[in-house]
């Protein structure tokens, strides 16, 4: 390309992307200006403008220019690209912005896809007809069939059915409800048909407030401030007053022609100080930190969550489908004299098989776990809260709480010390009477993930101290938390808000926190957090709500996020050394510092070249974050909390 034509066709490329895709970065530079208040876009506006403006002078003016800076087939060198590299970055972690914030609103979105469209209202005459549910008024009654979602909050009538209330609680087993139980809408009706009264509707359903807490969490959310801004607040000013200074001096003291001098070395300032290795030094160690992330199954939302993930001290969990698998199993089968533990499992498995209940499906899978199939069941009954009854191969058989079996006629003594051990292990209990004698007890629990003691342990010795929330009975909580270890805190039977209060409650004292769940009664205190951890096997609505999702479900990948987190951040810290390792060498000698001693002045040419140099070496540091280990340095102090 002929050089006297190179500097149009440049000028000709950049004019869109810096006068039209950096314009919105001009003017939010301007308004910081009139502010005072120093942040990025400041330096992108001086950086780019700069080089530009000193490229468009030098393409409309060149013979304005001194000799000393002319190349040696008499050009002057241009910096169009600094400009267009600069402008192209910062869009790149504009629309990266974007993204992150338009997944708040399918967090909104999920929730309120929860609720079903339409209600089946009960008249005064008991004839039912379909309304929209923004037309369902308080007092309305409302029949919810099997299978059906629970339109609005209300109070059961008639009727008896068990509620999947998972997204409330957390926890797996539906609840038995009977005529004066309360019922949450967005839940799941089980088998039963029931009649409620509705009691709160629209925005006062116990979901619509979960909504709100979701969304006023995410907004009220202050940004982190990035490292390069926070720089920028005292970075910007400094620059700006050295290339005046730069100007004044050598327009007063230095040589002819004064002003030629006096205007490139003041340009040569603001090129060197252009913020390419410093617009670099986040997203890149950003980019390639997540990447890796993703390889190791931690999904990463934003820069935001890795800086907050980097500094909490307080991890708090879920106990249902977070410390533990979230899916109950059979964990033991006691039995009563002249029973064998087959013969039992085979009787109960069969009856159960009956039910949709998830601890009546686990005693069924256990039983095909050995290689046995369910038995024809006849005359199969069930009683809500109490337990189920069938026969099977000639054998009265039932299943449930003592009350029912005492019904039965049988007495549950001989087994009530085994019972009450297995409760105090955090397991569910049934008991089996047959033909109207006590012949078992069966424990289901929902057991511990493979990995939730190695990684709790790692977390604490990393200086995380480590509080259990969870919808679940204190009992159970405290059996699961024993089994876990490093559980410094346990807070049960609570609700999606007391989570989020309690999570609000910690950091107001003074904590760094970070939550991790699953279900949608999580949402709201990962919102809350200082830093949202979802399980990848979780509700979408956790996933959205949080700002890392660990994609496999394993606590093990959060000691990865963990460490991930503190080597990005580190990363992110030497790569701003870097950039200003360069800035603090180049500036002075582009202000012209070398030249009463050696006579050398540093051209702008000679500028970009160290700009493009330092954007290199920053470029190098952050992809070594890719392939170096990430491991954990074992602090002395049991409260450090400090990077690795």
């Amino acid at each position: 390309m002929p050089p006297a034509l190179s500097p149009w066709i440049q000028l000709a490329l950049t004019l869109p992307i810096v006068g039209w895709a950096g314009l919105p970065f001009f003017q939010r530079g301007l308004a910081s200006l009139r502010t005072g208040h120093f942040n990025m876009f400041t330096l992108i506006m001086f950086g780019t403008g700069a080089a530009f403006g000193y490229s468009l002078a030098a393409t409309l003016a060149p013979a304005a220019f001194p000799a000393t800076f002319r190349q040696m087939d008499g050009t002057l060198p241009v910096y169009y690209e600094a400009a267009g590299v600069v402008v192209a970055l910062v869009l790149l972690g504009q629309i990266l912005e974007l993204r992150a914030r338009a997944a708040t609103g399918n967090a909104i979105r999920a929730l309120l896809d929860l609720t079903p469209k339409q209600a089946h209202r009960v008249g005064p005459d008991g004839h039912e007809n379909d309304v929209a549910v923004e037309d369902v008024v308080k007092g309305d009654r409302l029949r919810i069939r099997p299978g059906e979602s629970v339109p609005v909050d209300g109070l059961v009538i008639s009727g008896t059915s068990s509620i999947d209330e998972s997204m409330i609680s957390g926890e797996p087993a539906p609840v038995a409800k009977k005529p004066g139980d309360p019922v949450t809408g967005g839940t799941i009706n089980g088998t039963g048909s029931l009649e409620i009264e509705a009691q709160a509707v629209g925005s006062d359903t116990m979901l619509a407030r979960i909504v709100k807490m979701v969304a006023a969490a995410q907004r009220s959310r202050a940004p982190i401030q990035t490292v390069a801004d926070r720089i920028s607040g005292w970075f910007v000013p400094l620059m700006l007053a050295i290339s005046v200074l730069t100007f004044i001096v050598w327009y007063v003291t230095g040589p002819a022609p004064r002003f030629g001098h006096a205007l490139l070395n003041a340009i040569s300032v603001l090129i060197i100080a252009c913020p390419c290795a410093l617009g670099l030094a986040t997203p890149m160690s950003i980019m390639v930190g997540t990447g890796r992330g993703a390889r190791e199954g931690v999904l990463v939302r934003n820069a935001e969550a890795l800086q907050a993930l980097d500094k909490v001290d307080t991890l708090v969990v879920d106990k249902t489908g977070t410390l533990t698998e979230g899916h109950p199993r059979l964990i033991g089968l006691d039995v009563t004299e002249g029973w064998q533990e087959t013969d039992v499992l085979r009787l109960a498995a069969s009856v159960e098989a009956q039910s949709q209940h998830p601890l009546a499906q686990a005693v069924v899978r256990a039983l095909k776990d050995r290689h046995g199939d369910p038995a024809p069941v006849s005359d199969f009954a069930s009683q809500p809260g109490l337990g189920i009854s069938g026969t099977v191969d000639g054998h009265q058989v039932v299943i449930g709480n003592a009350e029912r079996l005492k019904q039965a006629g049988a007495d549950t003594t001989p087994l009530e010390a085994a019972a009450t051990a297995r409760r105090q292990g955090g397991a569910g209990v049934m008991f089996v009477a047959i033909d109207g004698k006590l012949a078992g007890l069966i424990a289901v629990a929902d057991p511990l993930r493979a990995d939730t003691q190695a990684a709790l342990a790692a977390l604490h010795a990393d200086g995380l101290r480590i509080v259990m929330l969870t919808g679940d009975n204190e009992t159970t909580a405290k059996a699961v938390a024993k089994a876990a270890g490093h559980i410094a805190e346990i807070h049960a039977g609570l609700k999606p808000q007391d989570k989020a209060d309690i999570i609000r409650r910690l950091e107001a004292s003074g904590a760094r926190v970070a939550m991790t769940g699953d279900g949608v009664n999580d949402a709201p205190a990962l919102a809350a957090a200082s830093v949202g951890i979802a399980m990848g096997t979780g509700t979408d609505v956790a996933i959205e709500s949080a700002g890392i999702t660990l994609a496999h479900g394993s606590l093990g990948a959060l000691v990865r996020a963990r460490m991930l987190a503190h080597a990005t951040m580190r990363n992110i810290r030497q790569n701003l050394a870097f950039s200003f390792l360069f800035n603090g060498i180049g500036i002075p000698v582009a202000a012209g510092a070398l030249y009463p001693v050696f006579g050398m002045l540093l051209s702008p040419m000679i500028a970009g070249a160290a700009m493009a140099l330092s954007s290199v070496t920053v470029v190098t540091n952050a992809l070594r974050l890719g392939k170096e280990p990430v491991a954990a340095r074992r602090p002395t102090d049991p409260h450090h909390t400090g990077s690795i």
